[in-house]
């Protein structure tokens, strides 16, 4: 078996929208509720390959790259909508009703949270439980970086900035740019192995544009979507579970709190591993959504 492969699962491409399909692994028992899988940055839905092969012991399982990341489509970003989670969100469930599935739980770890956030809000009859990984809700994110110690976010700001001079300075230098984060987020650098870390580096090298455009997105008409969302009190009536590091104290906020101002039905925990957490404790992520699927 490659290790770039989720073990068991078959390759699928689907049309989602006008010129844009997405690629997605797809696996499982048949039995149990359907389980989709959204990834981060910078990865594909190949972070998810141990979780993935322990649920599908008792779940089908879905676990497709982003718009715009791995081997999905990457359309030009020709308005603010093409690379909005609105848009991205839409994806995912066009992607899960084109395979069989109309209600499902939904997991999102990083980027992928924000996309699942967003499905929830928007398509609560498709998504039935929500699990975010080591995120805030895109209004509580650009409030909690302020001062030196928002410096941590110092690659939201550059990407947040018009078409030309981010995608420049990035493509310049892109396996260094990205390798950045692989090991500054990472507590266990043995969660990802050469052959991922190669992986991730060439799929992210390609996706230049639309990684960015996903960025300025989300500095943009995401926070339009989300303050509309606050000022008419639209909240997460589903189950919701929340797994963060500790990151708090040092950005001065709490966690929990402003998360259950969107989600009433919360379970938050902190966790000690690193981001990467479904590869660096994938039997904790997976054994948290078995006990949401439960609830």
């Amino acid at each position: 078996m490659s290790p770039l492969s989720v073990p068991g699962f078959t390759g699928h491409r689907v049309h989602v929208d006008d010129g844009v399909a997405l690629n997605a692994a797809v696996g499982g028992s048949g039995s149990g509720s359907p389980v989709v899988l959204l990834h981060g940055f910078p990865q594909t839905h190949l972070m998810w390959r141990h979780v993935a092969a322990d649920l599908a012991a008792d779940h089908t399982v879905i676990c497709p790259d982003l718009r715009g990341y791995g081997a999905s489509d990457k359309p030009a970003e020709n308005g603010p909508d093409v690379y909005s989670k609105r848009t991205m969100a839409r994806d995912v469930v066009r992607l899960a009703a084109e395979l069989g599935h109309d209600r499902f739980t939904l997991a999102g770890h990083d980027r992928g949270a924000l996309v699942a956030f967003r499905a929830a809000m928007d398509h609560p009859q498709a998504v039935a439980r929500a699990l975010f990984l080591d995120i805030l809700p895109t209004l509580d994110m650009w409030d909690a970086l302020h001062g030196v110690s928002g410096a941590v976010g110092f690659h939201l700001y550059l990407m947040a900035q018009a078409p030309g001079l981010p995608e420049e300075m990035i493509q310049a230098s892109a396996d260094a740019f990205f390798a950045h984060f692989l090991d500054a987020w990472t507590t266990d650098s043995a969660a990802i192995p050469a052959d991922v870390r190669h992986h991730y580096l060439d799929a992210c090298a390609a996706a230049v544009p639309s990684i960015v455009a996903d960025y300025r997105a989300s500095a943009g008409i995401d926070v339009e979507h989300d303050t509309t969302d606050r000022e008419n009190g639209n909240q997460l009536a589903m189950p919701v579970t929340v797994l963060q590091q500790d990151w708090g104290a040092a950005l001065g906020y709490h966690a929990e709190g402003l998360w259950r101002t969107w989600a009433p039905n919360l379970r938050h925990h902190t966790v000690s591993c690193g981001h990467f957490m479904a590869e660096e404790d994938p039997k904790l992520i997976a054994a948290e959504i078995r006990a949401l699927t439960d609830r």
